[in-house]
């Protein structure tokens, strides 16, 4: 019985002496079941021996128990309660089987795990960790990412519940979390602490921008990040499935923070205020459309990043305020002219396109300079 107790315990993955509780619950359950049984009783199984016997004591008046524990272990005990043991300690290995399991992912949030997609649907997939599966909600996935089914793929924990069938493990494919996680296990200074992300702002399936910060002098972070080659950034592109990222070095200089946030954009001056926690970049007039990115992609991922609000300008747009005062401008972006290669403004009204030099409110027939109407431009 010891052995096959041991044998049972290493196969479910957990402890014997978890089992001889569950059986002495389950033996004590079948005895009382049992005519004749005594009211205080319980089962007792030596370790050592596999010895199980039933004691009792009896009650006093106030129903406590009282004198000498008495053996009343029946003769045909194990042939009576051998089913109903059977059944009862196949109930409590599955309750400790999924307590088990809760304890080894609770507190893992944060986490990532690498599993094997099992199903996958317009509503979820579902990944194999090993002895537990992990539910990928649709809101988690990245938009039009359809790994393989039987592939493996890494996601970052974000919940882990318990239920009646035991642990739910949530995971997300989206999270800023997850990049964070990839880089660790990519880059050794990050792991050990040398180099720390500082920030992380993500449009999960497009693009991702991380702020690094290094604590040891001599080490550089966006290299460490970046690799041989750029062999570390790749890794973790693949794993992204081709996400882009911008790697960028942190800086207590909210400015020059700023600045690198907008990258690849190269940014003349940022003027912060203070107050309404907002800063106002002031790039060239060939760099503004870099700076805003496609759709506005590149200023948001900055701001979100550095936490602030970034209003961008070209310096032509600056110099046109300081000599017409702020104006109300139209939406729009610059585009560049497939023909002339002349950098245009397009409003997004649909209008005329306007050249720089008109957006600027230098071309005139007398060569003075002249307004553009606002209600036609504005940059962005």
């Amino acid at each position: 019985m010891l052995e096959a107790m041991e044998a049972l315990a290493d196969e479910r993955g957990i402890s014997v002496e978890t089992l001889y509780e569950a059986l002495a619950d389950a033996l004590e359950m079948a005895y009382k079941r049992m005519p004749g049984a005594h009211e205080y009783a319980w089962v007792a199984i030596d370790p050592e021996t596999a010895e199980i016997r039933v004691l009792m004591q009896e009650l006093d008046s106030d129903g406590e128990p009282h004198g000498e524990e008495f053996d009343v272990t029946p003769d045909d005990f194990g042939r009576i309660a051998a089913q109903t043991a059977r059944q009862v300690m196949t109930y409590r290995i599955r309750e400790a089987e999924r307590d088990r399991k809760y304890e080894e992912y609770t507190g893992r949030e944060g986490h990532i795990v690498t599993g094997i997609i099992q199903q996958s649907d317009s509503r979820y997939t579902l990944l194999d960790l090993g002895r537990v599966e992990a539910l990928l909600p649709q809101s988690e996935q990245v938009p039009f990412e359809r790994p393989d089914p039987s592939s493996r793929l890494k996601a970052y924990i974000v919940e882990v519940r318990r239920t009646a069938r035991g642990p739910q493990i949530v995971v997300s494919r989206t999270h800023p979390g997850l990049v964070k996680c990839l880089f660790e296990l990519e880059v050794p200074e990050i792991a050990d602490g040398t180099v720390e992300v500082k920030a992380c702002a993500r449009e999960p399936g497009h693009r991702t921008k991380i702020a690094v910060f290094s604590n040891v002098e001599n080490v550089d972070p966006v290299g460490a990040c970046v690799g041989a080659r750029g062999a570390r950034v790749r890794n973790v592109v693949n794993e992204l499935r081709g996400e882009k990222i911008d790697i960028v070095t942190y800086t207590d200089d909210l400015a020059e923070f700023i600045m690198k946030a907008l990258a690849p954009a190269t940014t003349e001056e940022v003027r912060l205020n203070e107050e309404e926690r907002s800063a106002e970049a002031i790039v060239k007039d060939h760099q503004l459309s870099l700076a805003i990115g496609k759709e506005g992609q590149n200023a948001r991922l900055a701001a979100r990043l550095t936490g602030w609000r970034i209003q961008i300008k070209s310096k032509s747009q600056v110099a046109a305020e300081a000599a017409y005062g702020e104006v109300d401008w139209a939406e729009g972006e610059w585009t560049v002219d497939a023909e002339t290669g002349q950098q245009m403004w397009q409003p997004a009204d649909g209008g005329t396109p306007i050249s720089l030099d008109e957006w600027s409110g230098t071309s005139t027939n007398d060569g003075s300079a002249a307004r553009v109407d606002s209600s036609r431009i504005r940059g962005r």
